[in-house]
């Protein structure tokens, strides 16, 4: 499994030249460090702050980061997973009509699939925005930047899983899921986009206030 290797491991594999892992499984990291560094700032509040109301809610936070934080992690493998199975696809024979027509479907589904899992990446991503907004309202001072940095890895693992789910949506000939997707897509985009940039604008009037 791609998120037991070691980091080192992991670089390597990225860097060979196999298509798997790609940005799909990158992506899914960078959104499992954001949460990780949520978490982290949580922690560093949680019993430092004077403030019952904040403490308490905080721990609120931090149960959801870490559920989100493992919810990341299985992604890493599940996109590259679903990458393997196009390309199991693309491998079955052809040699008859019906092989063509068997092998054609199951391409058709194995790209629905592997929209599916980036779409999955994008719907928790605004989740895991929404909870830095929080923390970086409430967060610890002495952390301001590492929650910052959070906040651009859960930026970059949005922007990523939206061109993944774009790429393979030109695959698919399904006109219907094709259209549905990209206006979730573009909502959910924007949305992240937005709150992200709301966040770290108040996290650097924060750090400049410091």
């Amino acid at each position: 499994m791609l998120a037991s290797l070691s980091i080192s491991n992991f670089l390597d594999e990225t860097a060979s030249n196999s298509p798997a892992p790609g940005g799909g499984s990158v992506s899914a990291l960078a959104a499992s460090l954001g949460a990780a560094l949520a978490s982290m700032v949580c922690r560093l509040t949680i019993g430092k702050n004077s403030n019952v109301t904040v403490q308490t809610e905080l721990e609120s936070v931090l149960i959801k980061s870490e559920k989100l934080r493992a919810k990341f992690t299985a992604l890493i493998d599940e996109d590259t997973n679903a990458f393997n199975m196009v390309i199991a696809a693309y491998r079955l024979p052809k040699e008859t009509t019906e092989q063509n027509a068997q092998r054609a479907a199951a391409i058709q589904a194995a790209y629905k699939e592997a929209t599916v899992v980036p779409l999955q990446l994008l719907e928790l991503c605004a989740e895991a925005v929404a909870l830095l907004k929080i923390i970086g309202e409430k967060g610890n001072k002495n952390s301001l930047s590492d929650a910052g940095v959070a906040v651009l890895m859960l930026e970059a693992a949005c922007e990523g899983a939206a061109m993944n789910v774009r790429i393979n949506l030109a695959n698919i000939t399904d006109l219907s899921f094709v259209e549905g997707n990209k206006i979730l897509t573009n909502s959910l985009q924007v949305s992240i986009s937005g709150s992200a940039q709301q966040t770290l604008f108040r996290i650097n009037e924060r750090l400049f206030s410091y």
